[in-house]
C-alpha cells in the first residue's frame, strides 16, 4: 500500500448505526476487522463514545456494562474487549475517545491560550480535535486500515460532532481512502408477516442530511432478506444491491465473521477502498474454536457471584473468558448468575449446592459483600473449585481471616473504616487522592509466581503480566499470619511487594487474584486461569454425572 521504506498509509472505515442502539456495531466492526486481518492486513478498531464522562471508569456498570482496561491503563468502553477478543491485538488509550475527553482537551488548550484569542466553536475546534484523535492510530504507520465505530444512533444530538468530523475527513483524505458502513434494523412485523425496510430508509436519509452517504448498508434482521427487498433498499438508499449486507441473528457472536465473509463484506470493503488483496481469509483457527464451542463433550455449571448480575454486560469479559475456556476443554459452561445480596440471609448454601465451580466477581462498595464472603466460605469448606477476581480475591482473604486465622471482625477498610483487622487496606499513595476518575492502580503490572504453586502450574512460567483495576490491596502486615494458617501468597508484584495471588494448598482448586485475567482472554489465547478453573470444575462435575455424589 505504500512505497518501500515508507510508513503505511492507513485507510479509514467508519461504522455508524441507526434505528436503534444495541444492534451490534462493535461485533460488525470486529468481524470485518477479523476478516481483513485474516487476509494479511494489519487492522485496529477505535470507538468514539458520545457521553460527556471523560472515560467509563466512573460509570456504574448498570449504566454502561463493564469498564474494560487496556495494557496502558486506559479505562474504556466494553466494545474494546470485543476488538481484542476477535483480533488478539492489544488496544490502548487511543482506541477509545469520548465527547468528555474531546471537550476537556479543547478547554485545556483554550485555557492555555493555544487558540490565540479565537472564539472556540464546535466547528472547527471540536471537530478538529475529533479528527486528530481519529487519525492518531493511522499516523503510527502500523496499520493498513483503521476502523472507527461511532457510538450511539444517527440523529442523537450527542453524536453530531463525531458525524460532522467523519464527514470532513472524507474530503480531507480524498477519494478511496474512507468508507462508510451503516448498520440498521430491518424489523419483522409479525401481524403482517413481513420485513419492513422503512426504518432503514429513514435512517439512511437522516445520515445523508448530515452529508454522509453510506457506501455499504448492513441490515440486522431475524429473517433472511429476499433479493427483491435488497434491491428495494439499494434503490431508496443510493447503493448497489451488492452493498446491502444481511446480518442475521447468530447463535454466537463468534459466528458473525463467517456470516460476514459469506455476505462478502470484506470483499466489498476492499473493492471500495481500492485495496488489491486476492488472499483468502485464513480462518482455520477460528473455525476450530467454533467447532469445539458448538460440539462440547462435557458440561459444567459455574456460579458467577456478583452484585451487578441483572445486567450481564457488567461481567462481559468474564462470561466471554468462560466461553473461551469451555471451548478449549470441549465443555459447555452453564453460567448461573447469582446476586451476592441473595446469599446473605437464610440458607444460602441451598443456592450453591448444585454448582461445579464458584467464581466470585469483581466490584466496588459494600453492597452484597457478605454474600460474596459466604460464597467463598462454602467453596472452601466443601472443596468446590473457587476462583476469585479482584474483590473476589479480597473476599477470600477476609473470609479466611475471620474463619481460619481467628481475626473475627476482619474486613476491608473500603467497607469498614473502623475494622480492628484491615486485612485489605488502601495503598499509602492512594490515601491522599480525592478524585475518583483514572486514579486506581490501572493497566498491566508484573507478577512473580512461586515455583511449584498452582499459579505456576496454570501459567507454565514464573513471570507474568496482567491488567489491574483497583484501589485496595492485601495488607502485608498480616502476611505471616496468613502463611502460618495455610493461605499462601503465590504471586507477588516484584516492584512493590504487593500480593497479587493467594491460594490454598489443601484444596482441589482455590485461587484468588488481585488482577483481571479476563481482560486478556481471546479466541486465540484463552486466559490460563479460566481454562484451568473450568478443567477443575469439570473434574468436580464428573462424579455427579456418573450418578454418584460429589
Amino acid at each position: 500500500m505504500s512505497g518501500k521504506g515508507q510508513p503505511k498509509t492507513a485507510k479509514y472505515i467508519f461504522v455508524t448505526g441507526g434505528v436503534t442502539s444495541s444492534l451490534g456495531k462493535g461485533i460488525i466492526a470486529s468481524s470485518l476487522a477479523k476478516l481483513l486481518q485474516a487476509r494479511g492486513l494489519s487492522v485496529t478498531i477505535q470507538k468514539l463514545d458520545p457521553y460527556i464522562n471523560i472515560d467509563p471508569g466512573t460509570l456504574n456498570p448498570y449504566e454502561h456494562g463493564e469498564c474494560y482496561v487496556t495494557n496502558d491503563g486506559a479505562e474504556t468502553d466494553l466494545d474494546l474487549g470485543h476488538y481484542e477478543r476477535f483480533l488478539g491485538v492489544p488496544t490502548s488509550q487511543g482506541n477509545n475517545i469520548t465527547t468528555g475527553r474531546v471537550y476537556f482537551n479543547v478547554i485545556t488548550k483554550e485555557r492555555r491560550g493555544d487558540y490565540l484569542g479565537k472564539t472556540v466553536q464546535v466547528v472547527p475546534h471540536i471537530t478538529d480535535e475529533i479528527k486528530q484523535n481519529i487519525l492518531l492510530l493511522g499516523a503510527t504507520g502500523q496499520y493498513d486500515i483503521v476502523i472507527t465505530e461511532l457510538g450511539g444512533c444517527v440523529g442523537d444530538i450527542e453524536s453530531l460532532p463525531f458525524i460532522e468530523a467523519a464527514r470532513q475527513l472524507k474530503w480531507d483524505l480524498g477519494e478511496k481512502n474512507t468508507l462508510f458502513i451503516h448498520l440498521t434494523l430491518v424489523p419483522y412485523i409479525a401481524a403482517a408477516g413481513e420485513l419492513k425496510t422503512k426504518p432503514t430508509q429513514h435512517s439512511v436519509r437522516a445520515l445523508s442530511e448530515y452529508g454522509i452517504q453510506p457506501d455499504i448498508i448492513v441490515c440486522r434482521t431475524e429473517h433472511p432478506i429476499p433479493q427483491e427487498m435488497r434491491r428495494k433498499i439499494a434503490l431508496f438508499c443510493n447503493v448497489s444491491p451488492n452493498d446491502v449486507i444481511e446480518a442475521m441473528d447468530a447463535e454466537t457472536i463468534y459466528d458473525v465473521p463467517l456470516l460476514m465473509r459469506k455476505e462478502k463484506l470484506d470483499q466489498r470493503a476492499l473493492y471500495k477502498l481500492d485495496i488489491y488483496n486476492d488472499k483468502d481469509a485464513d480462518l482455520e483457527q477460528w473455525k476450530n474454536f467454533l467447532g469445539k464451542l458448538k460440539n462440547p463433550t462435557e458440561q459444567v455449571t459455574i456460579g458467577l457471584v456478583g452484585k451487578y448480575v441483572e445486567l450481564k454486560d457488567s461481567y462481559k469479559s468474564i462470561s466471554e473468558g468462560l466461553i473461551h475456556a469451555g471451548a478449549v476443554n470441549e465443555t459447555k459452561v452453564n453460567v448461573i448468575w447469582i446476586s451476592s445480596e441473595n446469599l446473605v440471609e437464610g440458607d444460602y448454601r441451598k443456592k450453591l449446592e448444585s454448582l461445579d465451580g464458584i467464581l466470585v466477581a469483581p466490584g466496588f462498595g459494600e453492597r452484597g459483600i457478605e454474600g460474596k464472603i459466604n460464597a467463598v466460605r462454602y467453596a472452601r469448606e466443601n472443596k468446590i473449585p473457587f476462583f476469585g477476581i479482584c474483590l473476589g480475591m479480597q473476599c477470600a482473604v477476609i473470609e479466611y481471616a475471620r474463619n481460619v486465622v481467628g481475626l473475627e471482625d476482619a474486613h476491608s477498610s473500603e467497607m469498614n473504616k473502623e475494622t480492628p483487622y484491615p486485612v485489605i487496606d488502601l495503598m499509602e499513595e492512594q490515601k491522599s487522592i480525592t478524585n475518583k476518575g483514572g486514579t486506581m492502580r490501572l493497566g498491566a503490572y508484573s507478577c512473580k509466581l512461586e515455583k511449584g504453586s498452582l499459579a505456576h502450574h496454570v501459567y507454565g512460567k514464573l513471570n507474568i503480566q496482567e491488567r489491574h483495576r483497583h484501589r485496595y490491596e492485601f495488607n502485608n502486615a498480616y502476611l505471616e499470619r496468613f502463611k502460618n494458617a495455610g493461605m499462601v501468597p503465590t504471586g507477588i508484584n516484584p516492584d512493590s511487594g504487593l500480593v497479587e495471588i493467594v491460594e490454598l494448598k489443601d484444596h482441589p482448586f482455590f485461587i484468588g487474584v488481585q488482577f483481571h485475567p479476563e481482560y486478556k482472554s481471546n479466541v486465540a489465547n484463552p486466559a490460563p486461569l479460566f481454562v484451568h478453573f473450568v478443567k477443575a470444575a469439570l473434574k468436580n462435575a464428573i462424579p455427579l454425572m456418573k450418578g454418584t455424589s460429589k
